[in-house]
């Protein structure tokens, strides 16, 4: 039912279309940029070849990668979509020989990323405060 690949082709406009489909900001002119400039990233598409899942992991590919930006289409959500998302990334990760992946989340997906093999832990999160007064504009 779910085709799952790493670094699949993908349309410019079908990353930004998942990413509005769950009320997140397009931000269509990061794409195709953010696809070569991560790591690597995971596609999990219907058996129609729609786009229904993605996630990617970023960083300079030594011990550490950053999980970032999963997201499933709120039609495919609780059907496992977003593990397999989290898992082959993590497979990949192995592969590429990446000791360690962090990301962040809220709370309530704790559960969630926890099913997935991410131990939670503390940390932090620092906002450029110039990109928020932008925002707010």
């Amino acid at each position: 039912m779910w085709k799952v690949e790493i670094n699949d082709s993908v349309e410019q406009h079908e990353v930004p279309e998942l990413r509005e489909s769950v009320g997140w900001e397009r931000r269509d002119s990061d794409y195709p940029e953010l696809l070569v400039k991560c790591r690597f990233f995971c596609t999990v598409r219907h058996a129609d070849n729609t786009l229904v899942g993605f996630g990617y992991i970023t960083g300079m590919g030594l011990q550490h990668g950053y999980l970032e930006d999963v997201i499933v289409h709120p039609d495919y959500q609780r059907q496992g979509v977003g593990e397999l998302v989290v898992k082959r990334l993590l497979e990949q990760a192995v592969q590429e020989r990446i000791e360690i992946v962090t990301t962040t989340f809220q709370s309530k997906h704790q559960s969630f990323y926890a099913k997935c093999g991410i131990v939670p832990c503390p940390g932090g999160v620092w906002k450029n405060p110039k990109h928020a007064e932008e925002e707010a504009v």
